[in-house]
């Protein structure tokens, strides 16, 4: 299973390099970023797992860097690298979002046990699903297609299969627009409009009508007011047909 992504943000070069080489020696692949615009910039890239954040950055404040990133990848984990007297900054950081943070001066053990952490919260095994039950059909991701039991046939689009894939692989919560354009589509959400994910939704809720009950049967992809989206009950993974993958 290949490790996560890591951003490290941090001005002062002595630091950045000892930080980013002790996650590479653990297998991490890591960016770095050397001001605040730059930060945001990839810690805001698609793909990226967790973002180690200095709080006092040229360009832009990391708490701002922070504030920005919370409002375009809501779930992304931060930890905040502070200085031992920035107790306030630390309480403020945390309350705008950030997961943990680490005081300077800090070893290389500690902010790596800390990294494992969160990670092992955030990047936890989820189910790989391969068909789903929905009424009289059957949806088939490996093929694409939705079987019911008229014989009617439906194709998914690629996206379309993805997309109802990691709902389902997700199912015990809501999975905000944001978090579905960055691992279904795979792209940042800076500056981007979420209209193409609620398009989708509306196409795959179509599609999932089940011809024997019509628009009689739940709803199969339910709207999380302010949120996102969660898989409905009526889809159902069969207990033979999960693996366990990343």
């Amino acid at each position: 299973m290949p490790k996560a992504r890591i951003v490290v943000v941090e001005d002062e070069p002595a630091i950045r390099r000892g930080v980013s080489d002790a996650l590479r020696l653990s297998g991490y692949e890591v960016t770095e970023a050397a001001d605040g615009a730059t930060g945001l910039r990839e810690a805001g890239a698609a793909g990226v797992d967790l973002v180690l954040l200095d709080i006092m950055l040229p360009k832009r404040d990391g708490l701002e860097v922070l504030s920005e990133l919370r409002r375009t990848n809501p779930t992304r984990p931060v930890v905040l690298l502070t200085a031992r007297g920035s107790e306030d900054d630390r309480v403020r950081g945390l309350k705008m979002g950030a997961d943990d943070y680490v005081v300077k001066p800090f070893s290389a053990k500690e902010l790596i046990a800390r990294v494992e952490a969160i990670l092992r919260r955030t990047m936890r095994s989820v189910r790989e699903v391969r068909v789903v039950e929905l009424g009289s059909g059957i949806i088939d991701l490996l093929r694409r297609e939705v079987r019911w039991a008229d014989g009617t046939r439906l194709d998914l689009s690629e996206t379309e299969a993805a997309l109802l894939k990691y709902l389902v692989s997700n199912r015990e919560r809501a999975v905000s627009r944001e978090e579905l354009l960055s691992r279904v589509w795979g792209i940042g959400t800076a500056g981007l409009e979420t209209r193409a994910v609620d398009m989708h939704v509306a196409r795959l809720r179509a599609k999932l009508r089940d011809p024997a009950t019509g628009d009689d049967q739940p709803e199969v992809i339910v709207t999380v007011r302010a949120h996102g989206y969660m898989a409905g009950p009526a889809l159902l993974v069969p207990a033979d047909e999960l693996q366990v993958a990343r």
